[in-house]
């Protein structure tokens, strides 16, 4: 193991409802508790755990959309808590402009770069065969399937420029059969492209498991960090490897851990 390239710091997080006709502040809604983690440089990390614990709150804190309320994130050695700009985000919604063509949304990044635009329509195009894109460059998103609008959606993620990437649950909204291929695209992306820094939000074990190289399991709200796992199994993982025992081991100690 290297240098971590993000760390997480004691990291803490409380909402406070407010008032539906006074707009005072109301109950505290505590959200993370002591949250501390790592990502090191090239690693594919995966975060579960139920829904409304907090990952999403995390990754807004990561990429400085949020405070928190105490606690410390550092990049590269550098404190950014609060700072925007340091990473690039993806949400589950693949939220690509319709009016735009595939080639136009992967464009977006590079426009907020101020790339020139000759060197941006190269840089782009040059991508789009290996994310299997290039025949519908001049395409409009209402065309697309939904593997195809999200493999345009993390090509624009790329294109932002940033050595980590936050996704949030982007394959959440597939059906079954289109996610299991994305997972078969996404790992052999992600090792074409250079290995860039992931860390990863999803509520499927499976998921998880296929993809990253560590798991943290965090607990219902407030989070509290319940496990950190280690996923040595050889590269690349076929979708046959959820019967194989080794898989199968994993997958009962994170499913334990989710619901202790």
């Amino acid at each position: 193991m290297g240098k971590a390239y993000l760390e997480v710091k004691n990291v803490y997080k409380t909402y406070y409802l407010r008032d539906r006709d006074s707009g005072a502040g109301g109950s505290a809604v505590p959200t993370l508790r002591d949250i501390s983690l790592s990502v090191e440089k090239g690693e594919f990390v995966s975060i579960i755990g139920p829904s409304g614990c907090g990952k999403s709150t995390l990754f807004n804190l990561i990429s400085g959309l949020e405070l928190p309320d105490g606690g410390n994130i550092f990049l590269d050695g550098r404190d950014i808590t609060g700072e925007k700009g340091h990473v690039s985000y993806m949400l589950q919604k693949d939220l690509l402009l319709p009016w735009r063509t595939v080639l136009e949304n992967c464009l977006l990044g590079l426009e907020l770069r101020k790339i020139p635009q000759k060197k941006a329509i190269e840089m782009a195009q040059a991508l789009l065969s290996d994310f299997n894109l290039a025949d519908f460059a001049g395409s409009y998103p209402a065309s697309l399937s939904g593997g195809m609008r999200q493999r345009v959606a993390f090509l624009r993620t790329m294109l932002a420029g940033r050595e980590l990437l936050l996704l949030d649950e982007p394959f959440g909204a597939l059906d079954s059969y289109t996610k299991s291929e994305m997972h078969d695209w996404l790992a052999g992306a992600w090792s074409r492209i250079g290995r860039p820094t992931i860390l990863f939000i999803t509520h499927d074990v499976e998921e998880a498991l296929l993809l990253s190289d560590r798991i943290y399991v965090f607990a219902p709200r407030p989070a509290v960090l319940r496990l950190q796992l280690a996923v040595e199994i050889a590269r690349p993982r076929a979708r046959q490897l959820v019967v194989e025992k080794e898989f199968v081991a994993l997958k009962k100690t994170l499913l334990a851990s989710l619901f202790a």
